[in-house]
């Protein structure tokens, strides 16, 4: 019945999905909010049903969402209702949308891509009905949906959404004109789509978009203003344009036409672009996958990745503007934190390169480059960060011993950019370029630049044009002291220490470790680097000035007070301020990035060292949390999910977790730990979602996998709650498991399978418990067998799990199978227990199959006998239909009759010296008979000595007392068919058991082949 009801499974209305894929919650909390309103407003008239529903939202908070979130699903699967459903919504919610916004923009962020059509459709409608209903918070909707808009795609679907914005921002031109971030993301979004719209059949959409740009620039030109320098770069690629070659003339050459407080295009050229404009031209899946490649993923176990990435994403010929925006992106938003700067995690340089090297058009090479080295040409310290210019530097460098090429096309391209990016600002250029270099030095990227610079692997001219253009950084200088090496560096460019060993090698030759790995002398340096280094920054004062002058001035005098004040006590009445402050409705949430970088700096003390009390108790735990970064916590778990504030915190937590991972795992020690967040482990779902990952289960494996990093015992600590909370993110894959198989020690796994029996903890589920266990066959012995005691430990029977001896190699997965050997031992045979054993390939090493059967022919036998019998005798009617088997999906796939009875001899074999009587047991002899009378001669052959049982058997039941012919027997054979000669029915009859059944099993075989099928039914 299962495959059935799989089948009958219904196909929801808004996203797409597979049978195989778990219900969204989301959808199901839609649909059930449908059946509120239905129930609500069905038989009624328009105006009936929106007074019902008017008197149902005035119940409470609950009855208001639920109502007003069944009539915005309405709105998105039932476009004939749309209208009306989208007026009562206008008319019944109380709170200005605002429930409505939040999930508009989850399905956005989240959902977009797995919506199906007609909801897609519908969603774009929906917002241009906010947005002509001009409701607080329709600019952000359209931002997040022009940030799904992919560049490089030149789809149907991609091109309709692109043509869709357009319109709604056209057709509300007035209301757009008000919002001026909106105008400045929409510039920056169809500028750089307009590149993509060249061909022939896409004139039209790309006018359109032409037209809008003119338009804003040339009325709105302050609030485009806002995009800085990268407006300048995306201008540069439409300036052939007629219209906008126009305004690329008044750009450089009339700035006053534009507006009268534009001084000029260096006014833009030195105004860094914020990250938001960088962020918005990847779309949410895009930037999540990136941002897992440089937080997760190892140096060297990258490959995988980017070619998933380049498959999704980079594989078509329009895909090659993308590749500039990856770039801006890496080099202007991702910023790692300090601890995976100094970890082994895929650098920034490193992803960079790769794009590079992906790029297949000259046009999209030079951009790429351009997009690199953009922040270069105008860099000023006292603005700019270290973390734009750092990749450049870096690809260059370590693209010398591997990839000469790279490095020697880059530095051509530094070379050249200064004069010809724009000849009257030649001196400004050279100086930016100069400022980075200068910065990288002072900030100990690299030690110096000679090696790179006046390298033997580059040629003689480019050589010599870096010794014109930057004569002062290919003198060498003498190799730096001990001590000076280890002086304060950039806590941003911790990870870079192996770099600054450069200084000390040969100067003629760039020495870098070439990808993943490096031996010899080089390897043991390699231990040695970053020891004195992270002493040293321990012992520093945090650094917090870059970010201090982008606080206002409240603000940064609360940051400033929580850097000078060093008790415990007074950190947390500072930090109690800065959160009241935060939450105060004036605050301007673009300081977050720069107040999340100040308290991770000034915290990471809390972050090192471990989290869990050596004495668990009461006292130990709630003192524990009591760190002042905790108060952010606990202010999140004192406020409801719809106060205003929540939305703000998690915010901040989310910048927080950018700028230091571990957050997560500590927010979830404290909804464990702390009295005050008793049963708000949940809280920890909403902080996934507003991260810039965005979704709970990479989130929550992100995090444990850190935790697992760092603190062993807090992740057993831990994991109860973890698999109780989320059991669809934990259960459902091994991922989690692994983890902590990995690292616990015998200890903690016998502390672990207490839990277990406890009922403190369930790992697995036997909806996934097979799959998972097939994922451990690739483990480590240790992680196998702790696996299988956890697994043992829980009350599942063994029949669910048994087709994993189909997946089992008696070489390659011993531990399994020792483990299945000694639970099969304690367990009564069933007939899939049976199936499976007999399914196994037969090999004279292989004992598995032979010990089991052995032990329960010696405790079970009857039972065995009787499921052997079957197995026999259904696989003997079905010889030719074996390769249909193997090729079907049932779990029966691998077995087969020679298989059987390859078994049945090697038990024979094994029980031939003893006094075991299971081969004289009278079901196993008549099966025997039963394939012996339709084989073919060679299996005969083969078998020889295993179907002498059956004759022996045949011949010693040849003169039976007749006196039991007075069977009832043959009474239902005389029914079925002509009566068969009366020898043989006396053979027969007198073979009989006492039961009338068994008489009539090997009768039918002797007499017809039809009496064959029907036994093979019967058996089964």
């Amino acid at each position: 019945m299962e495959p059935a009801t799989a089948k009958a499974k219904p196909q929801g209305r808004l996203l797409v999905s597979t049978q195989l894929d778990a219900k969204d919650e989301l959808e199901e909390r839609l649909e059930r909010c449908v059946g509120v309103v239905q129930a609500l407003t069905n038989g009624l008239s328009e105006r009936e049903a929106n007074d019902a529903l008017t008197a149902n939202v005035c119940k409470g908070q609950q009855q208001h969402e639920e109502v007003c979130l069944g009539l915005f699903m309405l709105v998105l699967i039932e476009p004939p209702q749309a209208q009306r459903c989208y007026r009562d919504l206008t008319l019944v919610n109380r709170d200005g949308m605002n429930g409505v916004l939040v999930k508009v923009n989850q399905l956005l962020m989240e959902k977009f891509l797995k919506l199906q059509d007609v909801p897609r459709t519908q969603l774009v409608w929906l917002v241009r009905e906010l947005v002509k209903s001009s409701i607080m918070g329709a600019d952000g909707v359209v931002m997040t949906l022009l940030k799904q808009v992919a560049g490089g795609d030149i789809s149907t679907k991609n091109l309709w959404l692109a043509e869709s914005v357009l319109d709604i921002l056209l057709d509300q031109k007035e209301w757009v004109v008000k919002n001026g971030m909106l105008i400045a993301m929409s510039i920056y979004t169809f500028l750089r789509l307009i590149v993509d719209h060249g061909a022939p059949n896409l004139l039209t959409l790309r006018q359109k978009e032409v037209d809008y740009c003119i338009s804003m620039l040339r009325e709105k030109f302050m609030e485009c203003l806002m995009v800085g320098r990268d407006l300048v770069r995306l201008l540069q690629n439409v300036a052939r344009i007629p219209e906008m070659e126009l305004l690329w003339r008044d750009l450089l050459h009339n700035p006053q036409v534009l507006s009268p407080q534009f001084t000029g295009v260096l006014q833009l050229l030195t105004a860094r672009t914020s990250r938001k404009f960088l962020a918005c031209r990847l779309t949410p899946d895009m930037e999540t996958k990136l941002l897992f490649m440089t937080s997760r993923v190892r140096f060297g176990q990258q490959k995988r990745y980017q070619d998933w990435f380049q498959r999704q994403y980079l594989s078509t010929a329009e895909s090659q503007s993308l590749r500039c925006d990856l770039i801006r992106y890496i080099c202007g938003v991702v910023h790692p934190s300090n601890e995976v700067l100094s970890s082994d995690i895929l650098p920034r340089w490193a992803i960079i390169g790769w794009l590079l090297t992906t790029c297949t058009s000259n046009v999209a090479a030079s951009n790429a480059k351009l997009a690199l080295f953009y922040d270069w040409l105008f860099f000023n310290p006292d603005k700019d960060s270290i973390m734009n210019i750092e990749p450049a530097i870096l690809v260059m460098h370590h693209s010398m011993k591997p990839h000469p090429a790279i490095t020697a096309t880059l530095l051509d391209f530094m070379c050249r950019i200064i004069p010809h990016f724009f000849p009257p600002l030649e001196s400004q250029v050279r100086q930016g370029v100069f400022n980075s270099l200068t910065f990288i030095m002072e900030k100990r990227v690299l030690a110096h630049l000679a090696p790179l610079f006046d390298n033997p692997k580059l040629d003689r001219e480019l050589r010599s044009m870096l010794r014109e253009r930057f004569p002062e950084f290919c003198s060498s200088p003498s190799p730096p002291s001990e001590a000076k090496m280890e002086e304060a560096v950039s806590l941003e460019m911790e990870h870079n220490l192996l770099d600054k060993e450069d200084g000390c090698d040969d100067s003629t030759d760039a020495a870098f470790s070439d990808d993943e790995e490096e031996v010899n002398t080089r390897g043991k340096k390699r231990e040695f680097r970053f020891h004195p280094i992270r002493e040293a920054v321990v012992e520093e004062p945090a650094d917090i000035t870059p970010w201090l002058d982008q606080l206002d001035d409240t603000m940064k005098e609360k940051v400033q007070q929580l850097q000078k004040t060093s008790d415990t006590e007074g950190q947390c009445e500072v930090m109690q301020d800065l959160v009241d402050l935060i939450l105060e409705e004036d605050f301007d949430q673009e300081q977050m990035p720069s107040l999340a970088s100040c308290l991770a700096e000034l915290f990471k003390e809390h972050f090192r060292g471990d989290v869990l009390p050596d004495e668990l108790s009461e006292e130990s735990l709630e003192e524990s949390v009591s760190k002042p970064v905790c108060l952010v916590f606990r202010n999140l778990v004192t406020m409801q999910e719809d106060n205003s504030g929540f939305s703000v915190l998690l915010d901040m937590l989310a910048e927080f977790y950018q700028k230091q991972p571990k957050i997560g795992y500590h927010l979830l020690y404290y909804l464990k730990a702390s009295k005050a967040a008793n049963g708000k482990m949940l809280l920890y779902e909403s902080f996934a979602q507003a991260t810039a990952l965005g979704d709970l289960h990479t989130c929550l494996m992100m995090d444990m996998k850190a935790c697992q990093e760092d603190d062993i015992r807090l992740l057993c600590y831990l994991t109860p709650s973890i698999y109780s909370q989320f059991p669809d993110e934990t259960l459902r894959s091994g991922e989690l498991l692994n983890m902590i198989v990995a690292v616990i020690d015998s200890t903690q796994l016998q502390e672990l399978m207490c839990h277990v029996m406890m009922g403190n903890l369930v790992m697995f589920r036997k909806d996934s418990v097979l799959n998972i266990l097939i994922q451990s066959l690739d483990w480590e012995t240790f992680e196998q067998y702790s696996t299988w005691q956890l697994f043992l430990a829980h009350s599942i029977p063994l029949e669910t799990i048994i087709p994993i001896l189909q997946h089992l190699k008696y070489k390659e997965h011993p531990e399994a199978l020792s483990c299945l050997l000694l639970q099969l031992r304690r367990e009564k045979p069933s007939e899939e227990m049976v199936k499976m054993v007999l399914s196994r390939p037969c090999h004279p090493e292989d004992q598995f199959t032979t010990s089991v059967l052995r032990h329960w022919a010696s405790k079970h036998d009857d039972t065995l006998g009787e499921h052997i019998k079957a197995q026999l005798i259904k696989n003997n009617n079905q010889p030719r239909k074996r390769q249909s088997l193997r090729s079907s999906s049932s779990k029966l796939a691998q077995l087969t009759l020679e298989q059987i009875l390859e078994h049945l001899d090697n038990l024979r074999l094994s029980l031939s010296n003893t006094k075991n009587n299971f081969f004289t047991q009278t079901p196993i002899l008549q099966a025997l008979q039963h394939v012996q009378a339709s084989c073919d001669e060679a299996h005969k052959m083969r078998f020889s000595d295993l179907f002498s049982l059956a004759e022996e058997f045949e011949d010693s039941q040849a003169k039976p007392p007749k006196s039991r012919r007075k069977a009832p027997a043959s009474s239902p054979r005389s029914r079925k068919g002509p009566a068969p000669p009366t020898t043989a029915t006396e053979e027969e009859s007198n073979s009989s058991s006492p039961s009338e059944d068994e008489d009539s099993k090997p009768k039918a075989p002797k007499r017809k082949r039809k009496g064959s099928s029907a036994v093979g039914s019967d058996s089964d």
